[in-house]
């Protein structure tokens, strides 16, 4: 079985799902293990020219959100995060300019799920103007409609960071065609879709995580990620066990051959063993991260420019 998927691999043949639950099934520490990270590292490799690819992120607030997501930090009934907080827009435009400035090839904003939308394209317009055109401009924010989709493309941003989270719905208080419809939205706008596994955790079964890899491709996402999941102390998941990062270098692995994406592949957050398994794309943190009880993860769980860049360069690229 593994030949046959080996083969369609190297012919550039889509992958199914049932193929990325048997490679998914693969054990971490057997001769197929090497084999399936050397194939997505080769195609990383060749595909993306040896390039590395330094994403940032900046969290805007830190409020309750009503969306209660039993995995974050910022959730309604599990609130854990250090201080309570919105920027003004001057104080986005000034963190963003420092960090464009550091060299990265994609600048987001992140807010929680009921973040005023007005307000966020207020502060998107003002950042735009400290994001040069090469650095890509991305949204990552609650659901919207396919008006607000245009509105964001008109403020500047290019992109719109959005996924169906694993067991959403149960996990959240959101349902699954909410998800999807913002999908939609960010699609037919003719912004750029991000999308990410996430967040994983030892419960998930391949089939979950392989369906997510198929859904990606389906919308057609040339920058994809995988996450798993932490068990933030004081949310629903605390002292549960995070996955370990062989096996998650498995999954970047699986996900890397299976979804294809065009421009880059990334972990988080950033490790290095995925480095040898097609990842070639880390994220920076700034500010308030639903992973972290720190109103600034950069001093907490979370990585600066500089670091991600070490880590990509310790892998030469």
């Amino acid at each position: 079985m593994l030949e046959k998927i080996w083969e369609k691999a190297s012919d550039g043949a889509e992958l199914s799902q049932e193929d990325a639950v048997e490679l998914l099934n693969i054990s971490n520490t057997s001769a197929e293990f090497y084999t399936l990270i050397s194939k997505a590292n080769a195609l990383s490799r060749e595909q993306y020219r040896k390039e590395g690819y330094v994403f940032a992120q900046i969290g805007i607030n830190a409020a309750p959100c009503e969306r209660n997501c039993k995995f974050c930090s910022l959730a309604q009934d599990s609130f854990v995060v250090d201080a309570q907080f919105a920027k003004s827009a001057e104080q986005v435009a000034a963190e963003a300019h420092d960090v464009v400035a550091q060299g990265i090839d994609a600048l987001f904003l992140m807010t929680t799920d009921d973040f005023d939308k007005e307000e966020f394209l207020r502060i998107g317009k003002d950042v735009r103007e400290c994001v040069p055109p090469s650095v890509q401009f991305v949204a990552n924010i609650g659901d919207f409609d396919e008006v607000y989709a245009a509105r964001l493309k008109s403020a500047g941003f290019s992109g719109a960071y959005h996924v169906l989270r694993l067991r959403e719905g149960e996990d959240t208080d959101i349902p699954q065609s909410t998800r999807l419809k913002t999908l939609d939205a960010i699609k037919s706008a003719g912004l750029e879709l991000y999308y990410c596994v996430e967040p994983i955790g030892r419960e998930h079964t391949y089939d979950e995580i392989a369906r997510e890899m198929i859904r990606a491709r389906e919308y057609g996402v040339n920058i994809m990620a995988i996450m798993g999941r932490v068990g933030v102390k004081g949310t629903a998941f605390e002292g549960t066990e995070s996955l370990s990062e062989l096996e998650l270098t498995k999954i970047a692995a699986v996900t890397r051959l299976v979804t294809n994406p065009s421009k880059s592949m990334c972990v988080h957050e950033p490790m290095k063993m995925p480095l040898l398994a097609g990842v070639n794309q880390l994220y920076a943190e700034y500010g308030v991260s639903p992973r972290d009880t720190a109103s600034a993860t950069e001093t907490g769980r979370g990585f600066n420019v500089d670091g991600v860049r070490k880590f990509l360069r310790s892998a030469e690229f």
